[in-house]
């Protein structure tokens, strides 16, 4: 089952995204910031990001360098 980690602080969206996702066949984690995702990211593998741009603690063109 392929991985992808959702980043997103709006927690609709995440639901909405999350719910799509998983019954689709995929397996989902959930981040709502920048600092969460990058700790889940050095920890686990994932075949696909979903990254918001606009984050609270981290913005997503910190956390991809």
């Amino acid at each position: 089952m392929q991985r992808i980690l959702i980043v997103e602080d709006d927690l609709d969206i995440q639901e909405l995204l999350k719910n799509f996702l998983q019954e689709v066949g995929y397996a989902v984690t959930l981040a709502s910031d920048g600092i969460e995702a990058i700790s889940l990211f050095a920890s686990t593998h994932f075949d696909l990001i979903l990254l918001d741009i606009m984050l609270p603690k981290f913005t997503a063109l910190l956390s991809v360098n």
